[in-house]
């Protein structure tokens, strides 16, 4: 007996990050904007930067099958609200830290 369900598609249990913010505040809007759409997102690490301003970003994750359209509707949003872009080093080192349990 096989499990077909690895080979059906996406993984629905696997998240990436479509955005990292110094400002809870930032974060917060982008997060709306994609539940407004029905994007199920989340944060990560909101809190974080109220123990040592400015040294942590939240991070803003979707389901791996919704990527695209999570990017597509931030747009330019995400630059605007973070100041800048994922790094090609960050984003290996977000995907690889996504396959930890």
């Amino acid at each position: 007996m096989t499990d077909s369900t690895q080979d059906s598609g996406p993984d629905p249990d696997k998240f990436v990050t479509v955005g990292k913010f110094l400002e809870p505040v930032n974060a917060q809007m982008a997060k709306g904007m994609l539940e407004s759409a029905g994007i199920e997102c989340f944060l990560q690490g909101e809190n974080a930067n109220s123990l040592l301003a400015l040294a942590f970003r939240a991070r803003l994750l979707v389901h791996k099958q919704d990527e695209d359209t999570a990017r597509e509707i931030l747009g330019e949003a995400v630059g605007e609200l973070t100041g800048d872009e994922l790094t090609e080093e960050e984003r290996h080192e977000l995907e690889a830290g996504d396959d930890k349990g």
